[in-house]
């Protein structure tokens, strides 16, 4: 019998309600990654799930995730440590959100019209804020506390298209497209996104709105860019157990890569009427 470890973070011993179902498929069993008395060994696959306190000890997960094992762990170990760090977004041979890159110590460069901060490694908008051109003291100063922790900054024109429509996710699960997500906006004009806790895990207030992500739908477009991005990934690291591809509307509307989630997003299976199975099926034939 196959034995199956879902890997979360010590805030969700029993994992992310989403994932439950797809879990119970598979008969899984919850592990915290961080507890050292786990024989990773013992497991014939590991699952990364609700992982979501590895931005804080980014290096301690990526070389947790090689000492698992490429042939146990999903996603594999190379694609976790090019993922968990938004640098990735410079390898990616498709429409992305302009970036710069400011490491701790290089000089902020010049800032111009609406835009956007935020870590490189980073989840939940923690340490991200939206500033328009008369707020760019602000926005300097979070580049600064940001580079100052040791991490790199990164820089982006806001994209007036995702306030007018959103996010689009498009969830592939095996390399297929398994269902299409809407997200409405997350960050608010001239402030960093504003925290809360739920369950020991500190993320933007804004996303604990239930009503944050809906199920959506892709034109053809949208998801012949999201095809083209995962096939990249799969040529370079083999075929995502799981990814979500985050589109959102570019300068003249053409579909813009915002960032593609490999390491531990939230799938909103329960969105999708059969996706969970879908989860379960491709896992077990991973």
């Amino acid at each position: 019998m196959t034995r199956i470890a879902i890997a979360t973070c010590a805030a969700l011993p029993e994992g992310f309600e989403d994932d439950h179902e797809a879990v119970a498929l598979l008969g899984g069993e919850y592990v915290t990654w961080t507890d050292p008395q786990v024989n990773w060994q013992d497991f014939d696959r590991v699952v990364i799930r609700s992982t979501w306190d590895y931005t804080s000890t980014r290096t301690e997960f990526v070389e947790w995730a090689h000492s698992v094992g490429a042939g146990r762990l999903l996603n594999t170990p190379s694609l976790v440590e090019w993922n968990s760090d938004k640098t990735y977004l410079g390898d990616i041979d498709a429409p992305t959100v302009p970036t710069t890159f400011v490491g701790p110590t290089e000089p902020i460069p010049q800032l111009e019209g609406e835009i956007v901060v935020k870590p490189t490694i980073s989840a939940g908008a923690v340490d991200t804020g939206r500033f328009s051109r008369s707020h760019h003291d602000q926005a300097r100063a979070l580049v600064r506390r940001i580079t100052e922790s040791g991490r790199t900054a990164m820089i982006q024109p806001y994209l007036q298209g995702i306030g007018i429509k959103g996010e689009t996710a498009l969830v592939f699960l095996g390399g297929d497209l398994s269902h299409v997500l809407h997200k409405k906006p997350v960050l608010r004009p001239n402030e960093i996104a504003p925290l809360t806790q739920a369950a020991s895990i500190v993320a933007a207030e804004a996303m604990f709105d239930p009503g944050l992500v809906t199920a959506g739908q892709a034109d053809p477009a949208q998801i012949a860019l999201a095809e083209r991005i995962i096939g990249q990934v799969s040529d370079q690291f083999g075929v995502p157990t799981f990814a979500r591809v985050d589109l959102v509307p570019g300068p003249n509307s053409e579909p813009t890569l915002l960032e593609l989630e490999a390491v531990e997003p939230c799938l909103y299976l329960k969105t999708a009427p059969g996706a969970a199975a879908r989860l379960a099926d491709v896992v077990l034939r991973s």
